[in-house]
């Protein structure tokens, strides 16, 4: 990667900002295109912070949550009566989950949570929302046929299940509590964490299990 000095730097900066249109996405795209061509960082690099972020580092937030709250009832009390104001205790507050709200899936029932309007999604806990959240095709069709949207997930939901639809909005957005997997008696929050996944707090997922950890 190039090193610039502080001049240099401040003459990129300038240069880049521009060349920036008002619009909020064509300036970020604008910007992604400048800093390629100016060979300040390449298409591999900011696809893979954006896949890290999405998949990994930012879903870790939202797996901590749920791993406190299968290992402390009194947290998982605090967590299903105001998770906007629990999660405050792990120091995971922020615009997009002031009005936060959990659902829990039990054998009885499958929580999925969808924004038909547009893609409202609790990020300062799951990270950067997937592509297919935003699409609209999930969007539509997640309302309409819930439990073929999920066997396309590989979830399939038994008859006996009863399936919530969660639709957030900028007012008010949701976060799916799974099912603790059988076998991890004795795990650590920390352990438990690591068995959670980004899909299980939106409801794409369910049915988790311990593996190695």
């Amino acid at each position: 990667m190039p090193i610039h000095d502080s001049k240099s730097a401040a003459e990129t900066h300038l240069h880049l900002h521009s060349h920036l249109p008002s619009d909020p996405a064509l300036r970020v795209k604008a910007l992604e295109s400048l800093a390629i061509e100016r060979g300040i960082v390449t298409t591999e690099t900011l696809d893979n912070w954006v896949e890290a972020y999405r998949e990994h580092i930012g879903p870790r937030r939202g797996a901590e949550v749920i791993g406190k709250a299968w290992a402390d009832q009194d947290f998982h009390a605090r967590l299903m009566e105001n998770a906007a104001e629990a999660i405050k205790e792990l120091g995971h507050e922020g615009q997009a989950t002031g009005d936060l709200k959990a659902v829990e899936n039990t054998d009885k029932v499958h929580n999925l949570v969808v924004c038909t309007l547009c893609s409202c999604y609790p990020f300062g806990i799951l990270g950067i929302s997937p592509p297919w959240y935003r699409s609209a095709a999930y969007r539509a069709r997640a309302v309409r046929e819930p439990r073929a949207v999920l066997l396309e997930f590989g979830v399939n939901i038994a008859d006996d299940v009863e399936v919530r639809v969660w639709d957030s909005t900028a007012e008010l957005r949701y976060l799916v509590v799974p099912q603790r997997p059988k076998g991890t008696d004795g795990f650590s929050e920390e352990m438990l964490s690591k068995l959670v996944t980004r899909n299980s707090m939106i409801g794409t997922d369910r049915d988790l299990r311990a593996g190695e950890v």
